[in-house]
């Protein structure tokens, strides 16, 4: 399928690892140009060197204005057809294991950067007529995972500001939707088999297995699956599928509505 997505450009936030990286290599892939975004410019620079005629490289931390700053000024330096939001998650924990200083924390981290940076990118993509906002949560959302209280409150409060943004910018030729993934063979879901070992007393391998016989499919998805959605969302054939929130997960949500 021609994603008809050679020669734009697209901002990829947390482009270093786990979903972002693999979201960025797809970009590329499909001929895109891509302003990547990490804390480690090194590390960009490392994993996209076979890219240098196509990616930029923006260092710096989501949760500092000037990164933002540094970011809106990219969007608005050149044409710029879309931007995925996308970040590492808090700490786990029970909510009764959280403090206050914790809540703080993880609302910069997951929520307040991604709210900010949509304020000043969607006036951009209204006045331009076109743009692809895609943000990446967690299967949280949908189904709220007992161990992951910080992640569960902030990331739904995520998903309740781009439902809102899409139905405020769908007839101006701006999409706004969520990806809400599953367990996926990224770094960031060995927090959360550490932490459950460490809660039920077994192994980490011991605690993977049981994680994924809990996943109908049997097994944890790859980013490379996950990227070539994001990719899809991303492109000029979403047109019409905007303030949604997918799932991918291998089939873990057991609503209705996974």
């Amino acid at each position: 399928m021609d994603l008809k997505i050679k020669n734009q450009r697209f901002i990829v936030c947390g482009a270093s690892s786990g979903f972002g990286e693999a979201i960025t290599r797809q970009l590329l892939i499909e001929g895109a140009n891509v302003v990547a975004v990490a804390r480690r410019g090194d590390l960009l620079r490392e994993k996209f060197s076979n890219f240098t005629d196509s990616v930029e490289f923006l260092e710096g931390s989501l949760i500092y204005s000037e990164t933002l700053d540094k970011i809106e000024t990219a969007a608005t330096k050149e044409t710029t057809h879309g931007i995925l939001f996308n970040s590492g998650g808090p700490p786990t924990g029970t909510p009764l294991q959280t403090n206050m200083d914790d809540w703080d924390s993880a609302w910069q981290l997951v929520m307040r950067w991604k709210i900010d940076l949509a304020l000043r990118l969607a006036p951009i993509f209204v006045e331009s007529g076109y743009g692809r906002m895609l943000f990446i949560e967690s299967q949280s959302v949908k189904q709220p995972l007992p161990t992951l209280s910080l992640s569960n409150a902030f990331r739904a409060g995520v998903t309740g500001f781009a439902k809102t943004l899409a139905l405020e910018v769908a007839n101006k030729g701006v999409t706004v939707n969520v990806l809400a993934p599953g367990s996926h063979e990224t770094p960031a879901i060995e927090r959360v088999i550490k932490n459950n070992s460490s809660a039920r007393g077994i192994s980490y391998d011991n605690a993977k297995v049981e994680m994924e016989k809990n996943i109908p499919v049997g097994r944890m998805g790859k980013a490379e699956e996950f990227a070539s959605l994001a990719a899809w969302l991303l492109s000029a054939n979403s047109g019409y599928v905007t303030g949604q929130t997918i799932s991918h997960d291998g089939g873990a949500i057991s609503g209705l509505f996974g």
